[in-house]
């Protein structure tokens, strides 16, 4: 069983779990698997009992050598965002919320239909001429990069160089891993967070915001840290998912079409079926009882969110892409509680626009090469979504 932690938990979706298991992972430590939703808004609800501070560390143990090279970038996670159970998280949480605020976020969304309207008249001659595309890379894999830097002032660095750190990242602390892989990723992961560092202290926007709140630097960088993975990362995966989905859903489709089911819901039901972010972490802080189990203090819990979405006592049709179906907005995509998402508006509008945009692009075309998903303990991570007339 030790291997189901790391593995892409999309291969499990159709596997039945019950409500909480418990579960090895390949360090030999135990993790409770909670699968069933009220138990797992239950987690994430109750931050006194069940803490948010392994929620950064690496499901890899990183190796001596891998931490020395770290420590030479100086990089270090203080409790910011996710990690954060402390008072300062509250002050933290609403400097980010005001930026990514949703009146701010609605402003940009002509611009972003603009540009999507770009991208998918030129991705349309491409299909039209014969030729492949790959919706991903060509599309949405720098989209709310860009959308993030009109609301967040983000270091002066290459969309790619963002990019590259940001699945680095994703790879290093949530993905099983070798010494020399994660050699490689903690150098890489490091020299970014340098740039990081140097940002925090001249950056203006948000960063400004927090050093004049009196935030020390760690946290600048930790906070700009998660920003710039969950807040466009995860994303532009879930664009991916859910064209991929909608590629093989053409009922939905004509629904649109049709006006007879609003973008709204297809991007709720995509969220329930296809988050990017499939589990989550928390501790024990005291031991506890959780749907009848016994948890002690220390306990690993292991949220499945996409489990949780798929919970026959949330939606009639579990299994099945019903935009519109009760339950579906139920899902738990964003968290809840304390840490939930701070972008939710911001990934919701987006989605939007690539629904609406690229939705009449995908009558009609066949998918050369469907997405890849790496092993990965939390992130789904597709790395292309190729398709051709």
């Amino acid at each position: 069983m030790s291997a189901v932690l790391f593995r892409s938990w999309t291969k499990t979706a159709g596997t039945h779990w019950p409500a909480i298991t418990r579960v090895a992972d390949q360090q030999g430590t135990e993790h409770l698997v909670v699968t069933q939703h009220a138990l797992v808004r239950q987690v994430l609800t109750d931050q006194l009992t069940y803490r948010p501070d392994n929620a950064l560390d690496a499901v890899t143990p990183i190796p001596v050598a891998a931490l020395r090279v770290l420590a030479g970038h100086r990089f270090r996670l203080p409790p910011t965002l996710a990690n954060n159970g402390g008072v300062s998280h509250p002050a933290i949480r609403a400097l980010v919320a005001d930026a990514l605020h949703p009146a701010k976020v609605a402003a940009q969304r002509p611009w972003l239909t603009g540009l999507v309207a770009e991208r998918v008249a030129a991705i349309r001659r491409t299909l039209d001429s014969g030729g492949s595309t790959d919706l991903h890379a060509e599309l949405n894999a720098d989209l709310p990069l860009l959308v993030l830097a009109r609301l967040v002032e983000l270091p002066d660095a290459p969309v790619s160089a963002v990019k590259q750190f940001a699945r680095a990242a994703l790879e290093l602390f949530w993905a099983p891993l070798d010494a020399d892989r994660q050699l490689a990723l903690a150098d890489e992961v490091g020299r970014f967070h340098q740039v990081l560092r140097e940002f925090a202290d001249t950056g203006g926007g948000l960063a400004a915001a927090l050093r004049a709140t009196g935030h020390p630097p760690d946290v600048l960088v930790g906070a700009l840290f998660f920003l710039l993975v969950a807040g466009q990362e995860t994303t532009s995966q879930f664009l991916t998912l859910l064209l991929h989905r909608l590629a093989d859903e053409p009922t939905v489709r004509a629904a649109l079409r049709a006006d007879s089911v609003s973008v709204a819901d297809v991007v709720e039901e995509g969220l329930r079926l296809e988050p990017p972010i499939v589990t989550w972490r928390r501790v024990a802080a005291v031991d506890s009882t959780l749907g009848g189990s016994t948890v002690a203090a220390g306990t690993s819990v292991l949220l499945w969110l996409a489990r949780a979405g798929r919970d026959p006592a949330v939606v009639p049709a579990p299994d099945e892409f019903r935009p519109g179906q009760r339950g579906s907005r139920r899902h738990l995509a964003f968290g809840a509680g304390a840490h939930r998402c701070l972008g939710d508006q911001l990934a919701r509008m987006e989605a939007a626009v690539v629904v609406e945009q690229v939705t009449p692009l995908l009558d009609g075309v066949t998918v050369v090469r469907p997405p890849w998903y790496p092993d990965n303990l939390t992130f789904r991570m597709p790395d292309a979504f190729v398709v051709r007339r």
